[in-house]
């Protein structure tokens, strides 16, 4: 079972590349310890499957992640000639992949293993520092569709926000996810913060398969033209997010 170096995009992202085993393992299990769901991604990221780390293996140098739902889709993930992993920790990218997944049981129950990565890539944007949004009170976003002589205004989860824009999901996948697309006049209301307005384009999209084996899309949306006092209120909330998850993390309430 062999670990492949992650697979770098057209920037050089040399720099932030990890070949430290310790802290490579140190990584990982920052990821499992969080709970953090980590994109799989197969096929050159046309098909992406959402997992978790059950277990970081040092002597056996092994790492042990769920299942994807499915016998056929675990099936394509061990015959993909090569997976990708990406996941966010403590608002750092971390991105590595393996050539060598294979079936496994862990806790009685279906996983997947491969070998612990021989390097990773560990990006970290300061200047969009982005932050999950609450899972027990998600945040909502009203956009406003046309088609043709009918209008429909509808409300998608955030799953995390930055000062240069926000990822939505888009579980009904009634949104146009052609990248440059832009929505205007939407609406986000920021907890104890405000209402905000605000044009937003689409840059990217991912069709995920969730851990219940029901599928969903996630939309990367770039915020156009903000103002300096929506600028302000998005870093006030962010700051506000931050100081309440570094106080839970600390055990103050």
């Amino acid at each position: 079972m062999q670990s492949a170096p992650p697979v770098l995009g057209t920037e050089n992202q040399s720099p932030f590349q990890v070949d430290s085993r310790r802290e490579i393992i140190s990584l990982l299990r920052g990821l499992k310890e969080a709970n953090q769901l980590i994109s799989m991604m197969i096929n050159g990221g046309s098909e992406v499957f959402i997992t978790s780390i059950l277990e970081v293996d040092d002597a056996n140098n092994t790492v042990i992640i769920d299942s994807a739902p499915g016998q056929l889709a675990n099936q394509r993930i061990v015959e993909a000639p090569r997976v990708s992993f990406e996941g966010l920790l403590d608002r750092i990218s971390i991105q590595f992949s393996s050539t060598g997944i294979q079936r496994t049981d862990f806790e009685n129950r279906p996983a997947l293993q491969f070998g612990i990565p021989t390097s990773m890539i560990r990006l970290q944007r300061r200047e969009y520092y982005r932050i999950n949004t609450p899972l027990s009170n998600p945040i909502r976003c009203q956009m406003t569709l046309s088609e043709e002589n009918r209008t429909e205004t509808v409300k998608l989860s955030l799953v995390d926000i930055s000062c240069g824009g926000v990822a939505i999901l888009d579980d009904r996948k009634i949104i146009d996810c052609a990248i440059g697309t832009e929505y205007k006049n939407c609406k986000i209301d920021l907890p104890t913060i405000g209402l905000i307005d605000v044009t937003l384009q689409v840059r990217n999209s991912q069709d995920l398969i969730l851990l219940n084996g029901k599928s969903n899309r996630r939309l990367g949306c770039q915020f156009m033209d903000l103002s300096n006092s929506v600028l302000s209120s998005i870093q006030r909330y962010i700051m506000k997010l931050e100081r309440e998850r570094n106080a839970k993390m600390t055990g103050i309430r």
